[in-house]
């Protein structure tokens, strides 16, 4: 239905140039050619904000903040690992499977955040697994899990996989965190 809604707002908005191009050959005064442009002009601000509406709408009906479940990436120097990619499950389902390219890792060393999943979960317990693969210490491979029990409840839970360097065994270390 949504998907037939906005076929119909994009044709409309192509075919209104076409609309003010007709009425503007037919028009004889130019009073009515510009009053005709500025009604062409509103229609297109009123499809785009409909569009705007309607994609605001359809977030809200997939990912209802009482279901809803966000999983971030942040990772803390980096001295000790290179990310190169981050596998999540939640509740032993791949939800996500995501390859880092240099600049996106560069980004997570300057404290950026990325959101690797949003979904849905029902109330109650559920497994969160996160795999990550990069080079570790000497340039060796190195793959590394990490699990949390997650208790969903009543509103939107936001889950942190931190990637950080513990200095005093020269290892990353990696920790899944749920922020309250």
């Amino acid at each position: 239905m949504k998907t037939a809604i906005i076929i119909f707002l994009a044709a409309l908005a192509a075919s209104m140039p076409a609309l003010a191009d007709e009425a503007a050959a037919t028009a004889g005064p130019s009073d009515e050619r510009s009053a005709l442009d500025a009604e062409v002009q509103g229609l297109r601000r009123e499809v785009v904000d409909l569009n705007r509406d309607l994609f605001m709408l359809e977030e809200d009906l997939l990912f209802p903040a009482s279901t809803q479940v966000a999983v971030f990436v942040s990772m803390d120097v980096g001295t000790f690992f290179a990310l190169d990619s981050v596998q999540l499950k939640v509740d032993d389902k791949e939800v996500s499977n995501y390859l880092y390219t240099d600049r996106e890792q560069d980004a997570l060393k300057r404290g950026g955040v990325q959101r690797l999943w949003l979904g849905n979960l029902k109330a109650g317990e559920h497994e969160v697994t996160a795999f990550f693969t990069g080079k570790g210490p000497h340039e060796r491979d190195y793959k590394r899990g990490t699990t949390l029990k997650v208790e969903k409840g009543v509103g939107a839970k936001y889950v942190e996989l931190k990637i950080s360097d513990k200095v005093s065994q020269l290892q990353p270390e990696f920790v899944v965190r749920v922020w309250e």
